[in-house]
């Protein structure tokens, strides 16, 4: 026997008692595999999906109905389905333009916090300067401070720079309330970016303003995107500040127009979730938009 014909054979043996003491993979694995563990995440799963949409869900079905109806039966699906709910719902109590001033307010602070979110986390990843720790922690330690507690100290803020009472002012504010949480998320993702490539732009001739546009961005944008996703939905929901700081009804914010729908005596229910249905849909619309981007972001930054 020739000895290539020897080493094929060993070669073969070997594979074949390799491939005999490898386990066996399952045929059908499923969506969570076959092990009793994986069936028991799969319903834990379930479970709390079922425990999120549950609600959301109820408040869908009761915006159909009318408001005899809900305050008469507890069924979720309604015999006699109307939409007028979601008519009343835009056309009184001001509803459409509060709803485009909450989107003036959330668009507004979603543009000025990740552009300064940017520079300042840029700042803190890039450069060494005089007290850069002590500013970064500082502005760490401001997340302890519950926001309620900042409402008078806010509201004699705005009223000393004749911001009171203003879509601008709100916008200020919900921009400095945001800044230091996205400036830290930030700057773990611009630090994580090699150098080499920030080197190569500024051999060109590029500015800092130019790196963090053309280069740091682009290269950023899993976490620009959920940056903008918890800006945006901070900014949407947000009730009690626009409540101290806002008088004047046509500067009402969408979660201040929803209590219009709630009277002394009596509440228009249908209208009320009809109204409520048609809050949730921007947030909606931005979540569905930025999660291809968002949920890369999630992964990256518990590597970071």
């Amino acid at each position: 026997m020739s000895s290539a014909s020897k080493s094929y054979k060993e070669t073969t043996v070997a594979l074949s008692a390799e491939q005999t003491s490898r386990p066996k993979a399952s045929s059908q694995p499923g969506l969570f595999g076959t092990r009793p563990r994986n069936r028991v995440r799969l319903a834990i799963a379930v479970a709390l999906a079922l425990l999120s949409l549950g609600p959301l869900l109820y408040m869908f079905m009761l915006s159909f109905q009318s408001n005899g109806y809900i305050q008469g039966n507890t069924v979720l699906v309604p015999s006699h389905p109307t939409t007028g709910n979601y008519v009343q719902a835009w056309t009184e109590n001001s509803f459409s333009h509060y709803f485009v001033n909450s989107l003036f307010v959330a668009l507004a602070t979603v543009v000025i916090t990740v552009s300064l979110a940017s520079l300042a986390a840029f700042a803190f990843a890039r450069y060494k300067f005089a007290g850069r720790e002590l500013i970064f922690y500082t502005f760490l330690a401001s997340l302890a401070i519950p926001n309620v507690l900042l409402l008078i100290p806010q509201y004699l803020l705005m009223d000393r720079l004749h911001l009171l009472d203003s879509l601008v002012g709100l916008v200020l504010l919900y921009v400095s309330s945001n800044l230091p949480f996205m400036i830290f998320f930030l700057r773990g993702f611009f630090a994580a970016i090699p150098r080499e490539y920030e080197e190569a732009f500024r051999l060109d001739g590029a500015g800092t303003l130019r790196v963090v546009i053309r280069l740091i961005a682009p290269l950023s944008l899993p976490a620009l995107a959920l940056v903008s996703m918890f800006t945006f939905s901070a900014a949407w929901d947000e009730f009690p500040l626009a409540l101290t700081m806002l008088n004047t009804p046509s500067h009402f914010t969408l979660p201040i127009g929803l209590a219009d729908f709630i009277g002394e005596h009596t509440t228009a229910w249908g209208p009320f979730f009809a109204a409520s249905v048609i809050a949730t849909v921007p947030v909606v619309v931005v979540f569905l938009v930025t999660q291809r981007w968002s949920r890369r972001g999630v992964s990256l930054g518990g590597l970071r």
